[in-house]
C-alpha cells in the first residue's frame, strides 16, 4: 500500500526509504524512527515533489538541525545573489533553507531552489500571497490563502510556516496585554491586520481542515508559526505568547489525526533564565512535537552581532530539548544579509546546535574528543580537517607563522601541549 505521509507510514509500521536514510545519518534504528514518527516526536519533512532532497529527521533523540533564511525582496530583487547564498548554505551543511521571497518572480526562484537543493525547503505562503493573488491584503478572500499554500505544495516545498494560532480569541488576549514590540512576526502581523480589516476569523484557523488536506496530499510538514512570539526580551513569555502556544498544541493534535507532520515554532527574544522554561512549556503544551526556535536572542542591545546573541540562546535551547534552530546573521535588524553574513550566521548556528547536542546526544562528544586528541599531538592538519570552518582556521594560522612550526604565535615556546609531551617523554624543555 502506498502511504501518503511519513506519519501514516509509521503508524502502519512501514519503513520508508526516507526513514532508512535518516536512520543511517543519525545512527538510530528504523524501529526507533517508526515509534517516534508515529507519535509525532520526530518528523521527516519531504514533499513528494522535491526530488533532489537528502532527507533529514528533526526531533527527539536526533541531532539538532539548522535552518537558513533567504529570498528575494523589493529592495534587493537579485536572484543570482540569493542563489549564491543557497550555494553557501549547502556547502556548509545546512539541513534546511527557508525561502522568504515576497516580491518579483517568487515562483521562478522557488522552483530553481527546489531543483537544486539537497536541503529541505520551507516557505511562508503568507509572504507570497499579495503578489501571487495580485490584490491588496484586505481584498484577499479567506479561501484564496489556501490557493497559495497549494501552489507552494505543488512546487515541492517540504514545510510551510502557517500562522494558524493567532485566532480572534488570542488576538484579544494580546490586545489586553500590550507589548513594547507588539506583533513582530511578519506573517502574524499581516493576518492580524487582515482579521481586523475584514472582521473575520484567521482563515488558516477557520479552514484548518482544508489546509491539512493539502499538506496530507503532498506530505508537506506544518511548521505552526508563533505569531505572538516576543520581539524583545521585555515581552518574553507573556499571556499572548502562551495563549497562542496552547492553541498550537490543539492544532497539532488535529494535524496528527490526519497524519500530517508538525513542528512548532518558538520564541525569538528570550532572557537566558527563561529559555529552559520555554522549551519545557512547548514540549508539554504541544505534546513533544519538534520545537523550532528562532534564535532565541538573549539580549536586544547587539545589532551587528546578533548571530552571537542568537547562538548563545540557541545552544541553551538545544541543550534543553529544542530540535531545530533558525540561524540569525550579523545583519539581523539592520539589512538583508550578504553572502558573508550568511556564512557567519550558519557557522554560529552550527556551533550552537552542536553545543546543545553535547548535552543530549551521547555520540556528539566524539567530534570534540577527536579534536582534543589532535591538539595534544599538535596535528595541525588534523585539526583543520575537523574544524567547523577549516578555511578560516587555515587562514588564521597562515597569517601568523610561529618560529617553531609545531606551535602557534599565541604561546610559542611556552606551548603547554608541546612541553607536556616532552616532559612525559622524559625530555628537557627549553624556553628561549
Amino acid at each position: 500500500m502506498k502511504y501518503k505521509t511519513q506519519m501514516e507510514a509509521a503508524k502502519h509500521g512501514f519503513v520508508t526509504d526516507e526513514m532508512k536514510i535518516v536512520a543511517e545519518k543519525e545512527g538510530v534504528s528504523t524501529d526507533y524512527l517508526l515509534e517516534k514518527i508515529a507519535i509525532g516526536e520526530v518528523i521527516i519533512p519531504r514533499n513528494k515533489n522535491h526530488n533532489s532532497i537528502s532527507p533529514e529527521g528533526i526531533g527527539t533523540g536526533l541531532k539538532t538541525k539548522i535552518n537558513v533564511n533567504l529570498g528575494i525582496s523589493k529592495d534587493i530583487n537579485d536572484m543570482d545573489l540569493e542563489m549564491k547564498k543557497v550555494d553557501m548554505a549547502l556547502s556548509l551543511g545546512a539541513e534546511a533553507i527557508m525561502d522568504l521571497s515576497n516580491y518579483g518572480k517568487t515562483q521562478e526562484f522557488r522552483k530553481k531552489l527546489l531543483e537544486k537543493s539537497t536541503a529541505m525547503i520551507g516557505t511562508v505562503p503568507m509572504y507570497d500571497a499579495v503578489g501571487f493573488l495580485d490584490k491588496g491584503l484586505s481584498f484577499i478572500k479567506a479561501e484564496e490563502f489556501l490557493d497559495v499554500v497549494r501552489n507552494h505544495a505543488e512546487n515541492g516545498v517540504d514545510f510551510v510556516t502557517i500562522h494558524a494560532g493567532i485566532n480572534r480569541q488570542n488576538s484579544e488576549i494580546y490586545l489586553r496585554n500590550r507589548r513594547v514590540n507588539e506583533i513582530v512576526s511578519r506573517g502574524g502581523s499581516l493576518l492580524f491586520g487582515w482579521m481586523k480589516m475584514n472582521d473575520r476569523e484567521n482563515p488558516f484557523y477557520e479552514y484548518y481542515d482544508e489546509l491539512l488536506e493539502i499538506c496530507r496530499e503532498y506530505d508537506v510538514t506544518l511548521s505552526l508559526g508563533d505569531s505572538l512570539r516576543p520581539g524583545g526580551i521585555a515581552d518574553a513569555t507573556d499571556p499572548g505568547q502562551i495563549s497562542e502556544l496552547i492553541t498550537l498544541g490543539e492544532l497539532t493534535k488535529r494535524a496528527w489525526e490526519k497524519d500530517v507532520q508538525v513542528m512548532i515554532e518558538g520564541p525569538g527574544h528570550v532572557p537566558i533564565g527563561d529559555i529552559e522554561m520555554n522549551v519545557k512549556l512547548e514540549k508539554k503544551l504541544c505534546h513533544n512535537a519538534p520545537f523550532y526556535v528562532l534564535g532565541p536572542l538573549v539580549t536586544d542591545i547587539a545589532p551587528g552581532y546578533d548571530h552571537i546573541t542568537s547562538a548563545i540562546g540557541g545552544a541553551i535551547a538545544a541543550a534543553h530539548g529544542a530540535d531545530f534552530l533558525c540561524y540569525v546573521t550579523p545583519a539581523e535588524h539592520l539589512r538583508l544579509p550578504d553572502v558573508d553574513d550568511v556564512k557567519e550566521g550558519i557557522i554560529a548556528a552550527k556551533i550552537a546546535a552542536h553545543a546543545g547536542d553535547i548535552n543530549k546526544i551521547k555520540s556528539a562528544k566524539e567530534w570534540d574528543l577527536e579534536m582534543s586528541k589532535r591538539r595534544q599531538k599538535l596535528d595541525w592538519e588534523g585539526m583543520f580537517e575537523l574544524a567547523i570552518d577549516p578555511v578560516k582556521a587555515r587562514r588564521y594560522r597562515a597569517e601568523s607563522q610561529p618560529t617553531d612550526e609545531h606551535t602557534c604565535t599565541m604561546c610559542g615556546a611556552m606551548c603547554s601541549m608541546k612541553n607536556m609531551n616532552l616532559i612525559l617523554e622524559g625530555k628537557d624543555i627549553k624556553i628561549d
